[in-house]
């Protein structure tokens, strides 16, 4: 541990949000940017900490739905990579190549997965060969390298990025729309771990991912009034099995091209947790995702050492039968250093036992997320932190669900936009849609796929016509 004097950073998170979040990021000792390759940066054991308890319920909800892990290679060949025009055309600008073994040129240049389309297909041309073999539903958790050109930011902007993707096959449209369903509501699962909500919004032709038929972006919003695309599910129908041959033979002996579809989020989830449900004292992790989810600090007086000491390691010891993942800070700081310093890491919980306490026969536990302090009678603390728990996971999602309806607002014309997102009308037109781009500096995130639109007596904010849809702006992270 290192000491902690202070229990406030120096950047306060509603006055400046890039600044605060680079230091909180730092200060917390979630990652390490000093590795010599700009954007590449080094887990520390907190931060993968909470990365690994991540993709476990990334694991969790993949296997529960018949998807299988598997691991694919890093380097794909660009004989492979460039079968498909459009993908490669969306990334030919990220890509790193790798062109030499030893001194030696190679004769067909590699480069490192930007994502594996590109490299799983070849191998799905192989593997399908008849009805029997779909669906076919494998996912893996892998890092995938992409040439980041502008400013890197710790787990939001980075070109080392730790990824999970899920690759899908289908006999026909249906069943890949079947999949999709499916995924949302693995993603609806998930984000309850995380106590993220967020939108779900289909994104225009010309923002949808290379190769796909349509994309549905994951989207969040920041203290910032800016939007970051957490992850992405598409739909490619025979856009990849036609370039790649993966066909499967049905009943009746016609051979026909899969349909397919891809669902990915990144490690852009850390970055999404801290900035939404940060504060000006650290980072507050949701209980599920959190290393430690109740901190013991024992406070001893003058002659109680021993007393408190072995109190503490009983506690902890029922905490670790109960389930939950404990820690005792032993260290040499004073109580209210250790109190500032697991506030800066976000543990949910922390747990004073001092003389007092013993004799009283409680325990004092404070909530990160509130800064409630309540005490919890000794003998029902292992029965009563679990439900403290959930009671914190369910308020943590409420109150940023809350937060993010806030900063939705709905105009009627391109005037005067808040530093919010904004929901407006649109006839459908590109023309009319690069317009709204253009005129706001905004992206078009695109329209809910959730919500059903009003658009009776609304007008696209460009031609006056009646929209086609309401859409959503913001400008991206």
């Amino acid at each position: 541990m290192v000491a902690v004097i202070c229990d406030v950073t120096s950047m306060k998170k509603g006055e400046d949000f890039s600044e605060w979040y680079n230091e909180i990021v730092e200060l917390a000792g979630l990652t390490d940017k000093r590795y010599p390759v700009k954007g590449m940066n080094v887990w520390t054991p907190y931060g993968w900490r909470i990365m690994r308890l991540i993709d476990g319920y990334i694991r969790e909800n993949l296997d529960s739905t018949g998807h299988q892990e598997v691991c694919f290679p890093l380097l794909i060949p660009e004989s492979e990579f460039s079968k498909e025009k459009d993908h490669i055309k969306g990334f030919d600008s990220e890509v790193f190549w790798v062109t030499h073994a030893g001194l030696n040129p190679l004769d067909v240049r590699l480069l490192l997965r930007p994502t594996s389309e590109t490299a799983m297909y070849p191998m799905f041309s192989v593997w399908v060969r008849s009805h029997a073999d779909l669906p076919l539903k494998l996912y893996q958790i892998v890092n995938v390298f992409r040439y980041e050109t502008k400013m890197t930011r710790a787990f939001i902007r980075v070109r080392e990025i730790h990824f999970f993707e899920s690759h899908t096959c289908h006999a026909d449209e249906a069943g890949a729309e079947e999949q999709i369903r499916e995924n949302l509501e693995i993603l609806e699962r998930f984000s309850r771990h995380l106590c993220l909500p967020y939108l779900l919004l289909k994104r225009t032709d010309w923002d949808k991912f290379p190769g796909a038929h349509y994309t549905i972006g994951i989207d969040i919003l920041l203290p910032s009034g800016r939007s970051l695309q957490i992850g992405s599910i598409h739909q490619y129908l025979e856009n990849f099995s036609r370039p790649y041959d993966i066909r499967y033979e049905d009943e009746k002996g016609d051979h026909k091209y899969v349909h397919q579809t891809t669902f990915g989020m990144s490690e852009r989830l850390v970055g999404s947790i801290i900035a939404v449900h940060g504060d000006d004292k650290g980072i507050i992790l949701p209980p599920d995702i959190a290393p430690y989810q109740a901190v013991i600090v024992p406070i001893p007086a003058k002659g109680s050492l021993e007393v408190v000491n072995r109190e503490s390691e009983a506690l902890m010891e029922e905490l670790t039968r109960a389930g939950i993942r404990a820690h005792i800070d032993s260290s040499d700081l004073r109580p209210g250093n250790k109190f500032y310093y697991w506030e800066l890491r976000g543990v949910p919980l922390r747990l004073e036992l001092g003389p007092r306490d013993i004799e009283k026969g409680v325990v004092t536990a404070a909530r990160r997320d509130t800064s409630e302090r309540v005490q919890i009678p000794r003998d029902k603390v292992a029965e009563e932190i679990p439900s403290i728990l959930d009671k914190i996971s369910e308020q943590m999602f409420q109150r940023a669900e809350q937060e993010l309806g806030k900063n939705i607002v709905e105009v009627g014309s391109l005037n005067d936009l808040p530093d919010k997102m904004v929901r407006l009308g649109w006839c459908g037109s590109e023309e009319c849609g690069r317009e709204i781009e253009t005129a706001t500096d905004r992206n078009i995130l695109g329209t809910s796929i959730e919500e059903k639109d009003t658009i009776h007596g609304k007008k696209c904010v460009v031609c006056g016509k009646e929209p086609a849809s309401m859409i959503y702006i913001a400008k991206q992270l």
